[in-house]
């Protein structure tokens, strides 16, 4: 452990926060800035292309709704500049994911070995850059220049979860992780409220180019104060607190994975059903919910035809309610565990069904509802709510599966997962080439059958036991802090094993 400077230790006293909580709201303002710059072209992408103001070809007059008077005005979205197809506009949409799927392991590597500092940081300032980028890039470029810009946003955004997860683990003890962790873990769900929010009043009042200008800036900003007050490890801090320094050198130096385990036991895990089931129900959930977070402001907007202001308004409501499904799911979760309602395997199934069967169900019914643009906006926001539930849910599995290769279950589900990332925003494109209802109701069923079936092989197949090649119940170093905190019962044994 590095000795800390006399400076520091005299600076220190001017800090009101302890260190791990300063880490803590920066780590959501990180995840926060991630998703809004992830998100915002989703909103601006509709006011950015020609809108198709047309019927389909026999003439259906259910194919396209009026537009909305909601403002107060009876426009719906300008009209745009380009003329993307849909099919183009799938893939400028799809492209971020490329680059994401790309640096989401390397990401987690790379903090391992120089610190989580300096991976998250750098990830998130070259995301804000090329975000600021991107006007340049569509006005010089047009659609080609905008997907490889899209592709290097998502390159840098690949490493945000897996250096938090390593800086978060070398931060934050046992006893505080459940509400650090999730303090930032918010961050997605605020985030994407405020993408969709903002980027609509934005949008209303200035060009659309101010849009990735303000989120990008933002990141920025985020970056110079992050570097100035965080860094990778309390012992590397120079103006921390010393009894916060011996504090968090103690507690976390009593949660240390076991060095006599075995390398990754990647063929058993491979091999492993429950594991199947796990990457099945991970590939319907990211399925559903990049089809929402992707072209659910599209929807609003070519379908329903929203007024810029009220799409952004109205896009983000459904983020509300999964946020607070999502946290309220987690309690319920382990009351029914601890209570002995069900056991851990079944309260995870019940969890994933719900969160997969309800949202499809939904989903469709809300391409049935036609143009009652009240009805359409209620059932999508339970559609969202409801698949809150998949974080008492599946998202759990890896934890509970194997304590000691979480991390690693964990890299592969959200690896193969976030293929449909690439896959969803291409293909609706494809299927809505007149971005006709009908067309967007096809594109529901599908989504309806993903949901299904996936959930259904998860409900046949998943588990919520220790798998074999787990070994000894120890904890690891590096972990999904989320998932740990909706297990007591491993945090209670894994205490009692260390004391």
């Amino acid at each position: 452990m590095t000795q800390q400077p006399q400076w520091g230790i005299s600076l220190s006293k001017y800090f009101i926060l302890p260190q791990r909580v300063i880490l803590a709201i920066m780590g959501f303002l990180a995840i926060l800035n991630a998703y809004t710059m992830r998100v915002c072209l989703s909103q601006a992408i509709t006011v950015l292309v020609k809108k198709k103001n047309s019927t389909d070809e026999d003439g259906n007059d259910q194919a396209i709704c009026e537009p909305d008077d909601l403002d107060g005005d009876s426009g719906s979205a300008s009209s745009g500049d380009f003329e993307w197809s849909e099919e183009v506009q799938g893939l400028i949409l799809s492209a971020f994911y490329i680059g994401y799927i790309v640096t989401h392991v390397p990401g987690g590597l790379l903090a391992e070995k120089f610190g989580g500092k300096w991976t998250l940081g750098l990830g998130i300032l070259s995301t804000a850059v090329f975000t600021m980028l991107t006007p340049l890039a569509i006005d010089y470029g047009g659609s080609d220049w905008l997907i490889v810009t899209r592709v290097l946003m998502g390159l840098g955004e690949g490493t945000t979860f897996p250096a938090l997860s390593v800086l978060l683990a070398a931060w934050v003890p046992a006893n505080e992780r459940g509400k650090l962790g999730a303090l930032v873990l918010g961050g997605g769900q605020v985030g994407t409220i405020m993408g969709n929010l903002l980027s609509g009043v934005f949008l209303e009042s200035y060009h659309w180019s101010f849009v990735f200008y303000f989120f990008g800036g933002l990141g920025v900003v985020w970056f110079v104060i992050f570097v100035f007050l965080c860094f990778s490890d309390p012992s590397s801090h120079p103006f921390i607190k010393p009894s916060e320094r011996e504090y968090l050198v103690k507690e976390i130096g009593t949660i240390g994975r076991n060095e006599s385990l075995p390398p990754t036991p990647w063929k058993a895990i491979l091999t492993n059903l429950p594991m199947f089931a796990l990457v099945s129900a991970q590939i319907g959930h990211d399925w559903g919910f990049y089809i929402m977070v992707t072209d659910l402001p599209k929807y609003m907007s070519d379908v329903l035809q929203f007024s810029i202001k009220a799409n952004g308004l109205y896009s983000s409501l459904p983020y509300i309610m999964m946020w607070i499904v999502s946290v309220g799911s987690g309690f319920v979760a382990d009351w029914m565990i601890r209570r002995g309602i069900m056991n851990t395997t079944n309260t995870r199934k019940v969890m994933t069904g719900l969160a997969a069967f309800g949202p499809a169900i939904f989903m469709v019914g809300a391409s049935y509802a036609g143009c009652d643009r009240v009805l359409v906006v209620v059932l999508f926001t339970i559609c969202m709510g409801l698949m809150g539930a998949y974080y008492a849910g599946m998202k759990l599995s890896p934890l509970d599966m194997s304590p000691n290769y979480a991390g690693t279950l964990m890299a592969i589900t959200n690896g193969i997962g976030a293929i449909t990332g690439v896959i969803t925003p291409y293909l609706v494109g494809v299927m809505t080439p007149n971005a006709s209802l009908l067309e967007w109701r096809t594109v529901f069923w599908v989504a309806f059958g993903v949901l299904f079936v996936t959930a259904i092989v998860y409900s046949i197949w998943a588990s919520g036991e220790v798998q074999p090649f787990n070994g000894a119940v120890i904890e690891p170093t590096t972990l999904d802090f989320e998932a740990h905190e909706r297990k007591p019962e491993l945090k209670l044994k894994s205490m009692e094993h260390s004391s």
